[in-house]
């Protein structure tokens, strides 16, 4: 499906380093912009689109004098953590595992050769051009469980506040954080409010029956099989939970969207956008991912779920809504390190088209404008 603007709005050339929150001497190697990508998204009060990138900067060199580097932050700043390359496997050039599931205690352990931190990037009110990049609201860590990073927003706006969750990344646990603001700009953070693994999780544009309600994807390591003959699918789904006060929330006792095994391009499922209502009902975009080589086939899919009970698929559809664009990144080819990947993270209304955000190849930001009759028929 084509679409009236499709563009990377944000590429790693668009960075500038010296404004770094790791710059001025904070860590004692060179680094680059290995992507900036997967942007939260909201509309602030002036009409501009705000997108809320995640940087993943990288050592240029992290392997020197036989051990590979990792980046951590603690309270006295950023340190180099040196391993042994005899102890870990260095395939991706975006992390290292350790070698030795007995001795990990039978767990599969990483670290990484990069620390995200996310940058408030604005822009004009149709997703067209960078207006403004706002450094000095950059959020970086400023806890243990951040130390490793804060990784993949999503941004909603619920009544006169606006809530973000962020992935936060620490060997303590791998835990959704809140931060709250009143202007998407300065941004409190309110800490942990998803303790288990979970990447994606995001909160409905509005209240369900007085209370806050989001998505969420609990991963594991281990899924039961449906009955034979099921139209699911075993494996990660995108569950839901509410909360009343946007920090304690309760999982609910309803399936949410399941990967269907009528296909096997949505094997894996996650959240996209934070819900938002139409007048057909709350309509949420996910990614699906076809397996295919290390990482697989990232894609975007819709679905419409009941306004008054969101664990209710009102439509749905197969097929996807947002593929990835190799000629998007041709330019950007030599910085590729993955590729057959969109994901899908912020939209915004415009009258009578959506503005989705993306994150392009783990690499660059992508804006795209979807007609409304494009999604939910």
């Amino acid at each position: 499906m084509t679409f009236p603007l499709d563009h990377l709005i944000l590429v790693p050339a668009d960075i500038d380093l010296t404004r770094s929150p790791l710059a001025a001497g904070k860590v004692d190697a060179e680094t680059y912009v290995l992507g900036a990508f997967n942007p939260g998204m909201t509309r602030l009060a002036n009409g501009n689109l705000l997108l809320m990138v995640r940087v993943a900067e990288a050592l240029r060199n992290p392997i020197r004098d036989g051990h590979i580097h990792a980046i951590r932050w603690a309270d006295d700043g950023y340190h180099l953590d040196p391993w042994p390359l005899g102890l870990v496997d260095t395939a991706d050039p975006r992390k290292f595992m350790l070698r030795g599931a007995k001795e990990n205690g039978g767990w599969r352990v990483m670290a990484l050769t990069s620390l995200s931190w996310l940058l408030p990037v604005e822009l004009d009110s149709e997703g067209r051009r960078i207006e403004a990049i706002h450094y000095d609201r950059a959020i970086a860590p400023r806890a243990p469980y951040q130390c490793y990073g804060v990784e993949d927003a999503r941004i909603s706006r619920v009544g006169d506040r606006y809530l973000m969750t962020t992935c936060s990344v620490s060997p303590e646990r791998h835990s959704t954080t809140l931060y709250t603001s009143t202007d998407a700009l300065d941004w409190r953070l309110e800490g942990i409010v998803l303790d288990h693994q979970n990447k994606d999780m995001l909160i409905f544009e509005g209240l369900i029956g007085g209370r806050y309600w989001a998505q969420t994807r609990p991963l594991g390591d281990l899924y039961f099989a449906y009955p034979p003959g099921s139209e699911w699918r075993a494996g990660p789904s995108i569950n839901l939970a509410s909360s009343p006060d946007a920090l304690h929330w309760k999982p609910s006792d309803h399936p949410g969207v399941r990967p269907h095994a009528a296909t096997t391009a949505t094997a894996r499922i996650g959240g996209g956008t934070p819900p938002v209502l139409t007048k057909d009902g709350w309509l949420t975009l996910w990614h699906g991912v076809e397996p295919s080589g290390v990482v697989g086939i990232y894609r975007t899919y819709w679905t419409l779920l009941d306004r008054d009970e969101p664990w209710r698929t009102v439509r749905t559809q197969h097929e996807a809504l947002l593929e990835p664009n190799p000629a998007l990144t041709e330019p950007l080819k030599d910085q590729m390190y993955i590729d057959d990947v969109v994901f899908t993270t912020g939209i915004a209304d415009a009258g009578d088209h959506w503005i989705v955000a993306s994150g392009e190849a783990d690499l660059a930001c992508r804006i795209t404008h979807m007609p409304k009759n494009a999604i939910g028929k």
